[in-house]
């Protein structure tokens, strides 16, 4: 997807960071330096990520309302956001703000503040992941009635419903 289509705020983060696997290909860019690089990583960082990625990934087919596969190990996220804890801070004008504890900020962190920011201002539920089993490419829901199903409709929704022409035609 385009930057043009990305998630808005912090959510674009987290949007990128669960597409930094390709699950048709299994490319995964969190292999690469430069891919690490993009999320402030280093390789040792690497399996915690793809734990919280992985944990990300069956929160936004939630919000499809999909499940992940059943063989899937899937961390639960709660338990993973606990380890950046936040707290609330407030300036001189009165502006209050979530912080991370820790300065500079984690990954962990920053996804935990991006989920706050985003379930308060409603848009942490229209963060999904496509309905196709060979993509869970994972997009921002901009459909009035928030319940877009696919990805890109051009790709993974053209074929699904090209499937399910083939098997009604059978």
């Amino acid at each position: 997807m385009s930057a043009k289509n990305a998630a808005p705020g912090g959510l674009a983060r987290i949007e990128a960071l669960v597409n930094t696997l390709d699950i048709e290909t299994g490319a995964d860019t969190l292999d690469t330096a430069e891919g690490r690089a993009a999320f402030g990583l280093v390789e040792a960082d690497v399996p915690d990520v793809r734990a919280l990625r992985e944990a990300l990934r069956a929160a936004c087919l939630a919000h499809a309302g999909h499940r992940p596969a059943e063989d899937a190990e899937v961390p639960e996220l709660d338990h993973l956001l606990a380890a950046a804890p936040l707290r609330v801070t407030v300036d001189a004008a009165g502006t209050a703000a979530l912080r991370p504890v820790e300065e500079p900020a984690g990954l962990t962190a920053r996804v935990a503040r991006a989920i706050a920011e985003a379930a308060a201002d409603g848009t942490w539920a229209r963060l999904k992941a496509c309905e196709a089993d060979d993509c869970r490419w994972a997009y921002y829901d901009r459909s009035p009635a928030g319940r877009r199903r696919w990805c890109s409709m051009s790709v993974c929704g053209a074929r699904a419903k090209m499937r399910a022409y083939r098997a009604r035609q059978g």
